[in-house]
């Protein structure tokens, strides 16, 4: 989700290059111009402009950072042993992800994975347009115009497509020529070139597909109905037998036909994976995601719909990643991985995916479901488990983590998160979702983008180096599991409090963001009109927080599992956690930018409200004794105190944005009158989320 529209995107790319060069009279005219210009899309966006405003920082941004941080890479260490295109890539969302979308279809798919290949031909053309004027000499030249002939073609039309070996054959051949014949002139700007080739190929970033579970379990109903082996539920048929079918009997889709259309396109997705494979190379699109996986059916059912599709001869060259972010999810993952790699079918598959298996957890749905400690302490747990099945069954474990931009979304200092990780944990890959907002604000720039894929792989590394020093001992993990539990318990009984989704329904914007136009997924997954908290997406879930300053999936229960410690005397033993378990550690100074960001004097009149007065106070109580016992345990005096640059940012950004936050708690509270002007105010409250989303920065 991007919140700028694309004419707000260019002017802030002008502005950051009139800054560089000081040139004030530029600036003052780009921002009147910024002043004037709408920051509202004025239509509800499309998955594809969705992708295009993305691939708008690929081209301008990512193409040359990467490559820039690659050469660097190449440069620093022996560049004759050093060889690694893979050690950094772009994955790719808008478009492929379904879950909850019915606006991303197959043909939208389609779309938006020729939209990629064609503006990563337009960087190479740009490209090796501008090196041509270098590459004058006899043998070479003709080669070069050869080529731009051949990716001007394929910039603008879909059906020219060029295969990476048609690009990286000519440049080979100039690299020869111009090494044998003219003492290797400008061999190092062609070298970048040919790097950039291999980093992105013909796809730029790689396309996921991901979809619902409950998506596939009504599409295999349809598909064994139509096939007669059932009559009208999957629960005729038990476990072991609908195994079997799965994973050994053949079922030819080639003529299937169902009224229902999102079982169709579901069927029809698989077909544009493997369009957009022939298309864009293999890596274009080679995963597929499923939401909510809570058994092996969840991995099942999609490894039929590949095998039933017919488009493969031999291995399926796609990996199957279960998306685990429920308690339950998560508590069973290593059973039903398990089950699934006890099964030679299933095994033989991931064998020919390089023995590698890519598991996603959701940092998101998982800290709704049970709070910012216990959810975190579980995502731990939960690597940790995986990657010693995996280990045993000598498989390689690679985590996807699905984080957003604050510490209630998994966000915060990514580099402190992941240098935390133990010693069981697999360290082979880091791999996350960066979406909309924090695309702005933390890769936004080429140097920003740069400094912060260092800080990853910094991360990654001093995990690897780190050995035994950050293992956990089983002092420490019983104590953490002891936290967890109680912060989980405090968070729970705030979610089943009878008032909890009316609060949010009736005091906060969460209904709003549906028409604030900055996605086109829908505020929340179904069409019931009932609320329920399972429906809720992260975005509004976590923003909605954000707005009312409460900020209460970033620290909610841990002020009560520190208090109930202290009760009994063994504060200390929290302290000494703080001191020496880098993941406890990391988590409490994320959860202290939450705190740092909370101000519940905004909606101190609350308080005094007949039917949420009580509640509040309960948000209230829990946010001061969890700044009262992070900062004891911490030992430091205020919140952030180690971290001044930062902390100076959040006060300044939350002095910015006070003003329009007290508009919209007005705009809020006249609509709760519901008076002669109550769409106005409605009006009033969705444009206020603009402003407040992004200039707090990581809100959502």
């Amino acid at each position: 989700t991007q919140f700028y529209p694309k004419s707000v995107l260019d002017i802030i790319a002008d502005l950051r290059a009139l800054v560089r060069t000081n040139d004030l009279t530029g600036i003052d005219h780009k921002l009147h111009q910024l002043g004037l210009t709408s920051l509202l899309n004025t239509d509800k966006p499309t998955p594809v402009d969705e992708a295009k405003n993305i691939i708008y920082y690929l081209r301008t941004i990512y193409y040359d950072a990467i490559g820039n941080f690659y050469s660097d890479l190449r440069s620093t260490v022996d560049t004759a042993s050093f060889d690694n295109p893979r050690i950094i890539r772009l994955g790719f969302w808008p478009g492929g992800d379904r879950d909850g979308n019915p606006f991303v279809t197959s043909e939208v798919t389609l779309q938006v994975a020729d939209e990629l290949r064609m503006t990563l031909m337009k960087c190479y053309y740009k490209e090796l347009k501008a090196l041509s004027k270098k590459l004058t000499f006899r043998g070479v030249e003709q080669v070069v115009h050869g080529l731009l002939e051949k990716l001007y073609a394929s910039m603008f039309d879909p059906e020219q497509v060029l295969s990476q070996v048609q690009i990286e054959t000519p440049l080979e051949q100039v690299q020869q020529t111009l090494m044998s014949e003219y003492h290797g002139l400008y061999q190092d700007d062609l070298q970048r070139l040919m790097d950039k080739v291999r980093l992105f190929g013909t796809h730029f970033a790689a396309m996921d597909i991901r979809q619902d579970h409950s998506v596939h379990v009504d599409t295999i109903t349809a598909i064994l109905m139509h096939s007669q082996h059932i009559t009208e539920s999957l629960d005729e048929l038990d476990a072991e037998k609908l195994k079997d079918i799965l994973l050994h009997e053949h079922i030819d889709l080639t003529y299937f036909q169902v009224e229902d259309a999102r079982v169709m396109d579901t069927i029809a997705s698989i077909r544009a994976l493997h369009q957009i494979q022939s298309r864009n190379g293999a890596t274009g699109c080679e995963r597929y995601i499923i939401s909510n996986s809570e058994d092996i059916f969840s991995v099942l059912f999609v490894f039929a719909l590949l095998r039933w599709s017919g488009l493969w001869e031999g291995d399926i060259p796609v990996d199957i990643v279960p998306l685990f972010e429920t308690m339950k999810g998560m508590e069973e993952s290593d059973a039903i991985m398990k089950t699934l790699f006890d099964d030679p079918t299933y095994r033989s598959h991931v064998e020919s995916r390089d023995s590698k298996q890519t598991m996603m957890l959701g940092f998101s749905d998982g800290t709704k479901d049970g709070g910012y400690l216990r959810a975190n302490w579980e995502i731990f747990k939960t690597k940790e488990k995986l990657s010693m099945l995996c280990e045993e069954e000598s498989m390689r474990a690679v985590f996807f983590d699905g984080r957003g931009g604050p510490p209630a979304r998994g966000g915060g200092k990514t580099h402190r998160f992941y240098a935390a990780q133990s010693d069981r944990i697999a360290n082979n890959e880091i791999q996350i979702t960066i979406q909309g907002q924090t695309i702005t604000s933390t890769y936004g720039t080429l140097d920003q983008f740069i400094y912060n894929a260092q800080q990853m792989l910094a991360a990654g590394l001093s995990n690897t180096l780190a050995g035994e020093k950050d293992s956990i001992g089983e002092e420490e993990r019983a104590l953490l599991e002891e936290l967890a539990q109680s912060s989980f318990e405090k968070y729970d009984a705030l979610k089943k409090h009878p008032d909890f989704l009316s609060y949010l329904e009736k005091k906060s914007t969460l209904k709003y963001y549906g028409r604030a136009n900055i996605g086109s997924r829908p505020a929340k997954r179904g069409q019931r009109k009932e609320l329920r908290l399972s429906d809720l997406r992260a975005i509004s879930f976590v923003g909605s927080w954000s707005q009312l300053k409460q900020n209460v999936p970033g620290y909610f229960g841990i002020g009560t599992a520190l208090s109930r410690l202290d009760e009994q005397g063994r504060l200390d033993e929290a302290k000494e956690l703080f001191r020496t378990v880098p993941l406890f550690r990391a988590l409490l100074l994320n959860s202290m930018m939450s705190l740092a960001k909370t101000n519940f004097s905004l909606t101190s009149y609350m308080a005094e409200d007949e039917q949420y007065g009580a509640f509040w106070q309960i948000l209230f109580d829990e946010y001061r004794l969890t700044q009262e016992y992070v900062l004891k345990v911490s030992g430091y005096s205020e919140l952030m105190q180690e971290e001044s640059l930062s902390k100076a940012s959040v006060e300044a950004r939350e002095d910015i944005v006070l003003p329009l936050l007290l508009i919209q708690q007005y705009g809020l509270m006249k609509i709760q009158e519901d008076g002669p002007q109550k769409e106005t105010f409605e009006k009033l409250v969705t444009r206020s989320l603009y402003g407040n989303i992004n200039a707090s920065r990581n809100s959502a």
